[in-house]
């Protein structure tokens, strides 16, 4: 019944996607777009909710995986990706196209390429809100240290300031202000934030959860008291162990950044528990716990299910670039115990 239910919420998200999208397309084919800009729209469209039912199949029934074209998939996004650039480097004016293509590197974790296209984005209307928002979202996400400063606070102080009801914007922008230690207003921002949500819904609690952090700070002088020991013990740590592949072998060079992370199964791609190592000292084993996460509230114990994986990076950046190696474990749960085997053993594309 469970996937009967998905299946049936998925056809009417694809009649809903038809109804809005057809019309949107037939008009900018008339306007001489290329044929793979709306492809690309379409692709990303459904893959939203295709996507959901795939990880529901593939947690609760794997064997109806089996057939799948997977990599063709990838390949016609890529290919229409490559399509989309092409059209911009002969209409690089085209605000929509620069749109299109910076939230589609923001799905494909393409965080500087998505950066580059909200540029653009912004080149041709400075008060784009949802640009902002995205700009700075990808420039956290190449930082080390994930911290929104500089031009990235300022652009989400204007996008919320011209749409205050900007959820992502508000939601930043308070992550934003905790990070520089100004705990009255990321509560006050998040406050603004919090009439926009179901009452009910995950979402709300982090965000009454993170706003009482706040608050707590801000009565403490930005001060906690220390864990006891017993509460110490209760949190949970994960014990990986990583290998390279000796068919990689060979592209392991000097300089090289070795990165294991851990981020939530269904939430953002910022990770919950990362180290960071010289890449030369594998074989290696690292210990994922809560003094490793970003935020008092994206820690390894706010997830109950994470996704494990391991980097050797070449440029130094978190973020997955070309020629980057890369292995996972997959999902497991946050309270195992026994040490998790992951092999590097993939060049990413």
């Amino acid at each position: 019944m469970r996937l009967a239910f998905y299946l049936i919420a998925a056809a009417m998200i694809v009649a809903a996607l038809l109804l809005v999208l057809l019309p949107l397309i037939r008009h900018g084919r008339q306007q001489g777009k290329p044929r793979g800009v709306f492809a690309l729209a379409m692709t990303v469209a459904f893959c939203l909710p295709l996507a959901a039912i795939g990880l529901y199949l593939a947690v609760g029934t794997p064997t109806v995986l089996d057939g799948v074209p997977k990599a063709s998939t990838a390949m016609n996004i890529d290919q229409a990706v490559d399509e989309l650039n092409a059209h911009l480097v002969q209409k690089p004016d085209d605000l929509q196209g620069w749109m299109l293509l910076g939230q589609t590197y923001s799905v494909m974790h393409r965080a500087a390429d998505a950066r580059h296209a909200y540029d653009e984005a912004l080149r041709l209307d400075p008060d784009n809100g949802v640009a902002m928002v995205g700009w700075a979202e990808a420039d956290s996400l190449l930082r080390e240290d994930h911290r929104i400063e500089g031009r990235a606070q300022e652009l989400l102080e204007r996008a919320v300031k011209l749409d205050p009801q900007s959820q992502r914007g508000l939601w930043l922008l308070g992550i934003s202000q905790f990070q520089h230690d100004d705990y009255a207003k990321a509560a006050a921002t998040w406050r603004q934030l919090q009439p926009q949500l179901d009452p009910d819904s995950n979402v709300a609690k982090a965000v009454a959860e993170q706003i009482a952090v706040a608050d707590a700070r801000l009565n403490g002088a930005g001060k906690t008291a220390p864990e006891t020991p017993a509460a110490q013990a209760t949190q949970p740590s994960l014990q990986v162990q990583v290998a390279l592949a000796p068919t990689l072998a060979g592209k392991l060079a000097a300089g090289d950044t070795l990165f294991v992370y851990a981020r939530a199964e269904n939430g953002p791609p910022m990770p919950l528990a990362v180290a960071r190592m010289d890449a030369t000292a594998l074989p290696a084993t690292v210990t994922l716990n809560d003094a490793m996460g970003m935020t008092p509230q994206l820690k390894l114990s706010s997830a109950s299910r994470v996704f494990v994986g391991a980097r050797i990076s070449k440029s130094g950046q978190a973020i997955a670039q070309p020629g980057d190696l890369e292995g996972d474990a997959g999902v497991v749960d946050v309270n195992t115990h026994v040490p998790i085997k992951i092999t590097i053993d993939k060049v990413h594309r």
